[in-house]
């Protein structure tokens, strides 16, 4: 049966779940990372039609926008810090067929690798973008299932929570 999902709120928290550390009313904008294959072309000697073939995942970013200024987030990022943080970002979806709220999570660890000030306009609210870069584990979970999970030093690749690389994990002898 066919359904709607609409996203009407989100939270995020940059660094653990420090309840001092609630974006809720500053964020203004919030793009998860973009799960994109990577392809290769190739064109085969005996063959009259190219191809594309399944080479890998691109790497992961993502990025979010807060209304003001914000200087506890401001001083994560990366120059002066060599760490990476837990960003935990929260969503209200609302089912629209049966009118329940759901909750999205997304749990991202990577740095902070973007501090852009926007142009200040008298009359507007300045606001600040954000990137996370140098993801290295990723979460996403819809109405408490797994999503997708992915960490990049155990090389666990889930989705739906099946792995998707068992048999490559193992054959490269890889142990948590």
């Amino acid at each position: 049966m066919s359904n709607l999902y609409v996203m009407e709120a989100a939270n995020l928290f940059a660094g653990d779940h420090d309840p001092t550390a609630s974006l809720h009313l500053e964020l203004t904008e919030i793009a998860l990372p973009n799960l994109e294959e990577m392809f290769q072309d190739h064109h085969a000697g005996g063959s009259r039609v190219q191809i594309e073939v399944a080479v890998g995942i691109n790497k992961l970013t993502s990025t979010f926008k807060l209304a003001g200024w914000n200087p506890k987030v401001m001083t994560q990022f990366g120059l002066g810090e060599q760490a990476r943080r837990m960003f935990t970002a929260y969503g209200v979806i609302r089912d629209k067929r049966e009118g329940r709220a759901l909750e999205a999570k997304a749990l991202i660890e990577g740095r902070l690798g973007k501090a852009e000030a926007e142009a200040f306009q008298r009359g507007e609210m300045m606001g600040h973008d954000y990137a996370i870069n140098e993801i290295m584990h990723y979460e996403l979970w819809f109405d408490g299932q797994e999503k997708v999970y992915w960490d990049f030093f155990s090389t666990e690749w889930r989705v739906d929570g099946v792995a998707r690389n068992a048999d490559e994990i193992a054959i490269l002898g890889i142990t948590g």
